[in-house]
């Protein structure tokens, strides 16, 4: 599933290649992605409109619309976002009045798109814990202190920090040498400040080299992001840890696979 490296990634592109065009019309090939309204409703409302503002909250897409309402889209697991696109291969296609193409692409049709008409009133934008890049390190502290589930699967709550994934809890973990499996509250202040910073120095340095293609993830352009070869753990099953060559394992936490190095973190 894209994470906030990837979504911020195709938000900037999307910024740059869309925003002031005017939608002309919406090409429906798969109306089972459209989640809100009904799809006769979702051609109509944005037909015409003009793309103000692309955000991003958390995982999810926004563009706010010149009519007052928003085309939200969350990618979910195989969700990809094609410009310029054809017109034809996507499960949506929204065609501007330059006469090219955005296409939505979803492999698996997990993905949603909505059109709402606040979508800080979404129930699953609400239900968002703070942004990394909104809190300080002593409030993560705090947090955490608060906390007695495991590290891992707690980085993974949504409702507990909005964009990290599996991959990026991964890799800060390891960088901040927190064993995944620890209980949150059992980390000390100066472990806990420590693995903040790794967090945001991680998700900045994959912003930078905009993403990881390790599953359906793709740029706007439709190539893959460049930050797969600086990933130190992440599906790196039996390779050596690039600190001290022990093997790589991976273990089931939380329902999700973890890769962590057994010497390294504790």
């Amino acid at each position: 599933m894209p994470e906030l490296p990837e979504v911020e990634t195709i938000r900037r592109e999307l910024q740059a290649a869309v925003l002031g065009k005017k939608i002309t019309g919406v090409v429906i090939h798969s109306p089972r992605v459209i989640r809100e309204p009904g799809v006769a409703e979702f051609s109509r409302l944005l037909k015409n409109q003009v793309i103000k503002e692309v955000l991003r909250k958390g995982k999810l897409l926004i563009f706010e619309l010149s009519g007052g309402k928003s085309l939200a889209i969350h990618l979910k697991m195989t969700g990809q976002l094609i410009f310029p696109g054809n017109g034809k291969d996507g499960r949506v296609s929204f065609r501007f009045s330059d006469g090219k193409y955005l296409d939505f692409k979803d492999q698996r049709l997990f993905a949603e798109l909505k059109v709402v008409d606040n979508w800080r009133e979404m129930k699953f934008v609400r239900g968002l814990g703070p942004e990394p890049f909104d809190l300080k390190p002593d409030g993560f502290v705090k947090m955490l202190s608060r906390r007695k589930t495991r590290i891992k699967p707690l980085l993974l709550d949504q409702t507990f920090v909005a964009g990290i994934g599996n991959l990026y809890a991964a890799e800060a973990l390891f960088r901040a040498r927190i064993d995944p499996r620890r209980r949150a509250d059992s980390l000390s202040g100066i472990e806990a400040k420590g693995l903040f910073h790794q967090i945001v120095t991680t998700l900045k340095d994959a912003i930078k080299y905009r993403g990881s293609s390790v599953d359906q993830y793709v740029k706007l352009d439709g190539k893959p992001g460049g930050y797969v070869k600086y990933h130190r753990v992440y599906d790196r099953l039996g390779k050596p840890c690039p600190d001290c060559r022990t093997p790589i394992k991976r273990i089931a936490l939380g329902g999700r696979g973890t890769y962590f190095c057994p010497k390294c973190q504790k």
